[in-house]
């Protein structure tokens, strides 16, 4: 009788799981207006959870009416990233290797925590972090931005639509591109340094919204998702990703 319920809800995450995964692939693939449509509902599903959270962990007008404001600066700031970095000027690439790299930070860190243990980063906060997996997240996210680099240099992908003739001219505000040109074991560090943004952002994503939840004293940010919890759940690492490399367009010099 005991695995009856445990097989039932490992079933309904994996149905929600791969509802999940065709759908965002779907809206990435077709783009425009349905792309807009689809981040805007996250967004909007994102934020409504965020203000149940933040109402929850305080009873003050003021401290609620500055909650609202963040989560919509915060919210706000992600979504225009990811229409952003799917508008017609580029190609998946961009986008792809942002989600990936996130997805990557989730599998190293699992991973990882799982096989070594350790001491853990913040008990207090998310008992199941470890220094271990942080570790993990990093080497992850370094291969997947690493393989992707590879495929740029090699011609299989590009950034934009207008090809490798003009990424050649400029990229990421260098010119010329240096990441075409650079030696492995530069292009490699430059990887390196990214994947620990990258892991450091998204922990910290997750971290962040464990103490809003601890805050709020429930387990879920919602029950949208069956199985998974709300959507602030499944993307708590993503945004703080999207929302520093929006930060760092924002304010990058010359901008």
């Amino acid at each position: 009788m005991s695995d009856a319920p445990k097989k039932s809800d490992l079933q309904v995450r994996t149905i929600s799981a791969a509802v999940m995964i065709a759908v965002t692939g779907l809206a990435i693939i077709l783009g425009g207006a349905v792309w807009t449509a689809f981040v805007c509902a996250i967004a909007v599903g994102v934020l409504w959870e965020w203000v149940k959270l933040t109402r929850a962990g305080t009873q003050n007008p003021a401290e609620r009416g500055f909650w609202n404001f963040a989560g919509m600066f915060y919210v706000g700031t992600c979504a225009a990233m990811l229409l952003f970095l799917r508008n017609p000027a580029f190609t998946l690439a961009p986008l792809l290797t942002v989600v990936c790299g996130v997805i990557a930070v989730d599998v190293g860190a699992y991973f990882a925590g799982r096989t070594f243990g350790g001491p853990k980063i913040a008990p207090a906060i998310s008992p199941s972090k470890t220094w271990a997996g942080l570790f993990g997240a990093i080497a992850a996210a370094t291969l997947v931005l690493f393989g992707a680099a590879m495929l740029w240099r090699s011609g299989a992908i590009s950034l934009t639509q207008a090809g490798r003739a003009v990424e050649e001219v400029s990229c990421f505000g260098m010119q010329p591109c240096w990441y075409l040109g650079a030696r492995v074991v530069p292009l490699f560090a430059t990887c390196l340094m990214t994947g620990i943004l990258f892991a450091i952002c998204a922990q910290g994503g997750d971290f962040f919204e464990s103490w809003l939840k601890r805050r709020a004293g429930v387990k879920d940010s919602g029950s949208l998702i069956p199985g998974h919890g709300g959507f602030f759940d499944r993307v708590d690492g993503l945004l703080a990703v999207l929302f520093v490399l929006g930060l760092m367009i924002l304010f990058q010099p010359g901008s």
